[in-house]
Order: structure tokens, then sequence, then C-alpha cells
């Protein structure tokens, strides 16, 4: 599978901050490719420099064959952008967003209304179409800011947190949506800090912090190198942790009050640690990206 997109050295720094820390990675035609973080770990500001809304201080980098220093418009006509800010015009009803975005591509206006027809249709948003944006919902508003994204019909597609602060339901049509266009062969860039959408949607991904790349590698393969493959969790009791200390190669955290021991063999430790304990409320379920995410940043609240 071909390279799309590839970063060596990447580098970028506003006023002596250093947003995004000489990393490298490489994006493959057709995948879906995740950027994880906490807040400030140099997500976003990686993908405007791909689709060239904010120059890269240093290191190369590469979009479609392109550098993004010698041919940012020829790279913004293979985008299509879906920004974290909502930023439709609130004057204009939704279809008239889109027909004033395909402007910018150049689209024959009659090209441009069978488009904008289908991708309402598309977004579940048909019923929509003569309404002013004021009148949306947060959930109608992220729908047609994809719906935008898709109207030059991109090579890739860049999404910086595209359910945030959404319901359910709107959560998981989206999720649908990209699925299907994952299905056509397009290149899917995408933000987020849900780990359950990462683990649904990633082929592969990385996890930044502090404008660094931690780790990349499949969801599974993460799980499986950083955690383990189930997780034990107890009611965090002080001799339980001084039993758990004595263990050979036992991983555990205690968070909020519960242990959180990561196992291929959750039942057996339970069961060592049963002889000594009368131990409470334990559960041992699946391991999860988002096991991984907090053991590799942390548990402190970030803003």
């Amino acid at each position: 599978m071909s390279v799309i997109v590839e970063a060596q050295g990447l580098r970028k720094v506003f006023d002596g901050l250093v947003a995004v820390d000489s990393i490298d990675f490489q994006v493959r035609k057709g995948e879906c490719f995740g950027f994880l973080g906490p807040n400030g770990a140099g997500k976003t500001t990686t993908m405007k420099m791909i689709y060239c809304a904010s120059p890269k201080t240093a290191g190369r980098l590469l979009v479609a064959g392109l550098d993004v220093d010698v041919s940012p418009r020829e790279i913004k006509e293979k985008i299509g952008v879906a920004p974290q800010e909502e930023n439709l015009d609130p004057d204009f009803t939704v279809f008239h967003n889109l027909i004033v975005h395909s402007r910018y591509y150049d689209i024959p206006r009659k090209v441009a209304e069978e488009r904008a027809t289908r991708l309402l249709e598309f977004v579940a948003l048909k019923e929509k179409r003569d309404v002013v944006i004021l009148q949306l919902s947060g959930g109608m508003k992220k729908r047609l800011v994809l719906a935008r994204a898709l109207l030059s019909e991109p090579e890739i597609i860049i999404l910086d947190e595209p359910t945030t602060g959404l319901d359910p339901q709107a959560r998981h049509l989206i999720w649908d949506r990209l699925e299907e266009l994952k299905k056509q062969g397009v290149t899917i860039l995408l933000t987020t800090q849900y780990m359950e959408e990462a683990a649904r949607l990633c082929d592969r991904l990385v996890v930044m912090d502090h404008g660094k790349i931690l780790v990349d590698g499949t969801p599974e393969s993460l799980i499986e190198k950083h955690v383990a493959k189930e997780v034990l969790e107890l009611q965090a009791e002080a001799e339980l942790v001084q039993d758990l200390k004595g263990m050979d190669s036992v991983v555990f955290e205690e968070i909020g009050g519960r242990l959180h021991i990561y196992t291929s063999e959750p039942e057996r430790i339970l069961a060592e640690l049963q002889k000594k304990h009368a131990v409470r409320r334990s559960v041992i379920r699946e391991a999860t990206l988002e096991d991984v995410f907090f053991r590799l940043t942390g548990r402190e609240l970030r803003d």
C-alpha cells in the first residue's frame, strides 16, 4: 500500500513553545490513521501543517507526493477538512453553505448542486436542505461540516475531533459514514479523544503527548504491548497493594479507589488474592485503548 502522507522530523514552534517536536509518521493510502493525545499534545497543530493552514518550522512533510512548502495550493485541492471549530455561515441555508463552498474549488454549479444533494442524503440532512444554520443542532452542524469536506471529492479527509460533544446517535451515524468512505478507498486522518472511536475506525494510530509521538501501531498491537489482554479491577486496600507488589511481573495501578491489574491471567491472580483477602467487587474485563492512553499519558486533567 502506497504512502500518501509522510513526515520526517516534523517540527512546529510558536513563540518559543515547541508544539510539535520532530515527529516521524507515514499514512498509507486508503487507511484511517488516528492521532490520539490529551489537550495540547500537538494533534491539531500537526493536522494544520498537513492541510497547509500552518507552515512547518522544520522537517519534511509530503502530502500525495507533494512538498507542503512548494505545492500548498495543489495539496489543498486534494484534501477535505472538517475542523474542530464549527465554521459554517450562519446566514445561509444548509444547501447554500455547500454551494458557496463549491466555488473555492471551481466546481460547476450543476455539478455542485448534484453533489450537495447527494451528500445531504449521505449525512442524513436531506430534510434540512432549506433550513438556516442557526436552527440546526450541534450534531447536524457536525454532519454538515463533514458533507462540506467531501464536496470536492478529495483523496484525503482530515477530521479534527469530528464527534466531540455529540449524542450517541449522532456519533454512531458519523462513524457509519466514515466506515463507508473507507470502503470507497478514501484516506482518513482523524484526531480524537474518544478511545472507542479510535478503536472502531483506525487501522493504525499514534499516541502523542507534549508534541512527541509516544507509540504507534494498530489498536490491537498497542493494547497487547502496553497493557495486556485483560484487566482485573478490585477495591483498593493497603494489604492487597502490598501483596501485588510482591508478585512477579504483575503490573497494576491504583485509580480512584480501585486497583487496575493488567494481566493475561486475571482468574489466577484473583484466586491467589482470595486465599488471603476477602476480595470485594471484582471485575474482569477486556483491556481497551483507554487503558493504553492513561498508562502512557497519565491521568491528570489537562486544560
